[in-house]
Parts: structure tokens; sequence; C-alpha cells
């Protein structure tokens, strides 16, 4: 079970991100969107939205930085794993309960509000069920190991090297086999969710305007209002006043 669930399924992960990808570009670019929903709401969205955004950019980049950066490199700079840990915790904790609250009105918002709630695709409920999981998971795992309820677990000598293995081609799955299962379950749903981003509203995070920032301008000049008036009328163009 370790060797699937931890040597196996995050490459099936990839392999479903990257082939769902592929695929939403070349057959539904036209369905390759937020599928906004402002214009039925937007009061609660202002609210949430922000705060869902802003808390999970940040709850992203302390994964980045804990996973990937291995330990031997804050050792080397000085930063002692107090310290470290005290970081991590501190600001992932408010990062963390940003998105959380983020995410909570905005489901709230989806439910609660008929015009939002119509428009909810069937792959939302599956999106949001497997999101709010790992956040809470996630958030939870965290407080835990804080409290010591983990024992003295540390995530950086073992998730963490279980992760960079797998860039080798190489996991360590028994590494994973003996984190505690809080953890385990957040890694679950964070790979299930990962697989589902092409198949869904969150899509559009693989998303950049960057032809919007070539694209020529756009003029616009006012006219004289006598010369509009002396202009002759073309036949369907008449001017019906206001």
């Amino acid at each position: 079970m370790s060797l699937l669930l931890w040597g196996v399924m995050p490459y099936v992960a990839v392999v479903m991100l990257i082939a769902g990808l592929v695929w939403r570009a070349r057959y539904d670019k036209f369905g390759w969107t937020t599928h906004s929903t402002q214009v039925h709401e937007s009061r609660l969205l202002r609210i949430g939205s922000p705060l869902f955004h802003f808390g999970m950019a940040f709850v992203v980049l302390g994964h980045v930085v804990g996973l990937v950066v291995p330990k031997s490199w804050t050792d080397a700079v000085g930063v002692s794993d107090h310290t470290y840990h005290l970081v991590a915790i501190s600001t992932g904790a408010v990062a963390g309960v940003a998105a959380i609250t983020g995410i909570g009105i905005l489901v709230y918002r989806r439910f609660k509000v008929p015009a939002v709630r119509r428009a909810t695709l069937r792959s939302d409920h599956l999106m949001y069920t497997f999101l709010l999981g790992a956040m809470i998971l996630g958030l939870a795992a965290t407080v835990l190991n804080s409290a010591g309820a983990m024992g003295d677990y540390n995530y950086r000598d073992g998730i963490s090297l279980w992760f960079r293995s797998l860039f080798t081609f190489q996991p360590d799955y028994a590494l994973m086999g003996q984190a505690p299962v809080a953890f385990q379950l957040h890694i679950l749903f964070g790979f299930v969710l990962f697989s589902l981003i092409p198949y869904s509203r969150l899509v559009h995070i693989f998303s950049a305007p960057v032809k919007y920032v070539f694209r020529p301008y756009v003029v616009y000049r006012s006219r004289d209002p006598q010369e509009l008036a002396n202009r002759p009328q073309k036949r369907g163009w008449e001017r019906v006043g206001s």
C-alpha cells in the first residue's frame, strides 16, 4: 500500500495533470476559464476571493520552501530549527486561516446565493471537497504537530526527503509510510486535487494574460458634436436621440 500511495500515486497525478492540460488546450479552449459568477453577486466575492487567493499564495510558497529547500541549506546560513519552525508556523498559520476563511466565504456564497448556486458545475462539488479537505487537514496537521500531539516528528526529515526523492524517480516511499496519519491524508488530498486541476475551474491557475501585455493600444478619440450633426446619415445608421 505504501508503494502504491507514495511511490506510484504522485506520478499518476502528474500524468493526469499534463494529459488534462493538453486535452483542455486542444479541445476545450473556450472552457479554459474561471466561470466567473461576479455578475450574480459581488459583495461576498470581494471579501472571500482576496482572502483565499492571497492566503493560498503564501501557503503554496511555504510548502515550496518547506519541501524543496533542504535542512542543510538553512543550517548553513545559520537558521536554527527552532527559528525555522517558529517562522514557518506563525506565517503558515496566518496564511492558512486567511485561505480557509476565504474559501469558506466563497463556498457559503455559492450555496446561499441562488444565481451562483445555479451556475455551479458538477465538477465544482468534487473540487471544493478536496480543496477544503486538503486545507483543513494541512492546518490540523500543523497545529497538532506544533502542539506535540505527534511526538517529535520533523517533516523535514521525512516528508521533505520523500518529496525530493520523487524528482530522481527513486521515491523513498517508506519515509511517507512512517509519517503521521494527518500528514498522509493531507498529502493524499493534495495530490488528488492536483490531478483534478485540468478538469475543473482550477485550470485558470495555468493562465496568464501574456498577449494582453503586448497587444496594441486601443485609442479613443472624442468627436466634435457639430461635426457629427453635419455628417450625412447612412441608411441603417440613423440617429435615434437620447
